[in-house]
Parts: C-alpha cells; sequence; structure tokens
C-alpha cells in the first residue's frame, strides 16, 4: 500500500530530516513524497531518482499553505514536519494552520525524529490504514 507522505523541514532541521530519510530509504523509496520546496530538492538529491518525489512552493511562499490544502483533501496520509522550536519564524502562523489541518484531519504526525522512528516502523505504516475521521457536520451546520 503506497502512502502520500509529507516531508516538511525548517532550515535548521533539514539535515536531520535528509539524514532520516536516507537512513530510511528502503522503506520511503515504496511511497511518494511530498516535500516544501527546498527540502523536496534536499531529499531528491539524497535519495535520488528512483523516489517519487514531488516539490511544492518553500514554506514562507506558500509551500505551508499548499501541503494544508493537500490535508484538507486527504491526499496526505502521514506528516513529518520536523520544526525549529527554539527560533521565531516569519510565517509562524502557516506553521501552526498546518498542525492544525493534521490534527483536524487525523493523519499522523511527527514533529521529532523518535516519533518519526516510530510511525515508520509501525505495522500500520505498510497496511491499508483508513484513519477515523470525526464528524464535523454539526459545526458546519451550526445556526449563526
Amino acid at each position: 500500500m503506497s502512502k502520500r507522505i509529507s516531508l516538511v523541514a525548517h532550515d535548521t532541521r533539514k539535515k536531520d530530516l535528509v539524514e532520516w530519510a536516507v537512513f530510511n530509504q528502503k522503506q520511503l523509496i515504496e511511497h511518494e513524497l511530498i516535500c516544501t520546496g527546498s527540502t523536496g530538492r534536499l531529499i531528491r538529491e539524497a535519495l535520488g531518482e528512483s523516489a517519487h518525489i514531488t516539490a511544492l512552493k518553500s514554506g514562507p511562499l506558500g509551500g505551508d499553505q499548499q501541503m494544508g490544502a493537500l490535508i484538507a483533501d486527504n491526499k496526505i496520509d502521514l506528516l513529518i514536519f520536523l520544526w525549529e522550536p527554539m527560533e521565531p519564524q516569519p510565517h509562524d502562523v502557516d506553521v501552526k494552520a498546518l498542525l492544525r489541518l493534521s490534527t483536524v484531519y487525523n493523519i499522523p504526525m511527527a514533529c521529532n525524529l523518535a516519533t518519526a522512528d516510530f510511525l515508520i516502523s509501525s505495522p500500520l505504516f505498510d497496511s491499508d490504514y483508513e484513519p477515523k475521521r470525526r464528524d464535523y457536520s454539526d459545526y458546519l451546520n451550526r445556526k449563526l
């Protein structure tokens, strides 16, 4: 079962994500990798042309929002987002929106390498797992 895996990393975390992807190349090569801008370029350079990689725009230039739209359209199965907690981000609201959408649509999400390791080593990673989606019809049908 091929999954659509989102890989996103802030500048100070790109090296960590690339190293993780190389270490897990054997598992990742079977899946579609969807990355924001320069992260996608770095992952492609590290994994080679055999990897199926889609690169969106750079995060601050709209890539985070493109990724959010893919999540909202159920076109992302898993998000690995290594963000930098120790530095302010000029597009922090976009980062928070991406994390919020991942929670709303109940997709597995890793914000650190330990969680990413747990996700990729889970028996569910290679299964036909479909996360339960919360029903928001009450919210959508509320009277304003």
